[in-house]
């Protein structure tokens, strides 16, 4: 398995924040994709938030709580950031895929 993280000048993007990004998306909350993490509502609003200034525009539209609820979901931005790492992620996987196979063959040998 491969984990990608994505230095960028303005921060990084790894697969946790993804992950929180993916989570808002099928949760429709940032509470809820937060408790579905296992981090605190504060933790995923900090990520969010700096996803937000590194994108340079909002990658969530959320609607404040209250008495029905509040509510998130992602924007274009968003979108399109998950789907970029995503593709990146995958290319990554098919270049690295027969050196990362033979790095486990010697792994499990030495192992």
């Amino acid at each position: 398995m491969l984990s990608l993280r994505i230095d960028l000048p303005s921060g990084r993007i790894g697969p946790g924040k993804i992950r929180l990004l993916e989570a808002i998306d099928r949760e429709g909350s940032i509470s809820a994709a937060g408790r579905a993490l296992g981090m605190s509502y504060k933790r995923a609003w900090d990520l969010v938030d700096a996803l937000n200034k590194l994108v340079g525009t909002p990658v969530v539209d959320a609607s404040p709580g209250g008495y029905r609820g509040g509510g998130a979901m992602l924007t274009d931005a968003g979108r399109d950031l998950v789907a970029d790492y995503r593709a990146i992620e995958r290319a990554a996987q098919r270049a690295a895929g027969t050196r990362l196979a033979a790095l486990l063959q010697r792994t499990r040998a030495a192992g």
